[in-house]
């Protein structure tokens, strides 16, 4: 009994934990992928669309959506033994832009979620990230209605910088949205081993 409560004791300290965005414009499915991922019940601070925001908030090809996060979504992912990440969902309207600074603090990386009926929506975040030198994907959620474009295509569309990865995923399929997080976790560490290496040499 006493080496099993030792060995729970050992496992929690070697334990990482990994503090991941997820942005992008209003919409697009923030909520959506950190509520399929999360393997705990996700925090949201969504409150009802209402008729005051309609002058500022764009719903055209959104039209359905009836609720907007207004600080953030929260949930955690065990992507394998030992590596638990963080994920906080930011909210897409420009008016709650002022949040992103402290929500990005310590953050390993972001997933920044477009959406190909309104690729525009999604150019802030990426000039955000791009910016404050933070390592971002881009995932592309595959809406049924939406017009299927290739990661190559996007990617020259947002004129991301070369290496950046662009996915395809649907936020609400827990396994596609895994492998988002994957693909984000193997590139932040590619990226930042080649920062420490730079400022070394």
């Amino acid at each position: 009994m006493g080496s099993e409560h030792s060995d729970a004791v050992g496992a929690d300290t070697t334990a990482m934990a990994l503090k991941i965005l997820v942005a992008g414009g209003f919409g697009v499915g923030k909520t959506t992928l950190v509520g399929a991922v999360s393997e705990i019940r996700p925090l949201r601070t969504e409150e009802l669309l209402s008729e005051v925001g309609q002058s500022v908030d764009d719903i055209e090809g959104v039209d359905r959506k009836t609720t907007t996060t207004v600080a953030m979504d929260f949930g955690r992912i065990t992507i394998r033994s030992g590596l638990a990440l963080y994920l906080f969902g930011t909210p897409g309207q420009d008016r709650f832009w002022f949040l992103w600074d402290e929500l990005s603090q310590g953050a390993l990386g972001a997933v920044v979620l477009a959406d190909t009926r309104r690729l525009e929506d999604c150019f802030p975040a990426v000039d955000y990230f791009e910016h404050r030198q933070i390592p971002f994907v881009v995932a592309v959620n595959c809406f049924a209605n939406a017009r299927a474009y290739g990661a190559q295509e996007v990617s020259r569309a947002l004129d991301l910088d070369r290496g950046t990865p662009v996915v395809l995923c649907d936020a609400r399929d827990r396994d596609s949205g895994k492998e988002v997080l994957v693909r984000l976790v193997e590139y932040a560490g590619r990226f930042h081993t080649a920062r420490l290496l730079d400022s070394v040499g």
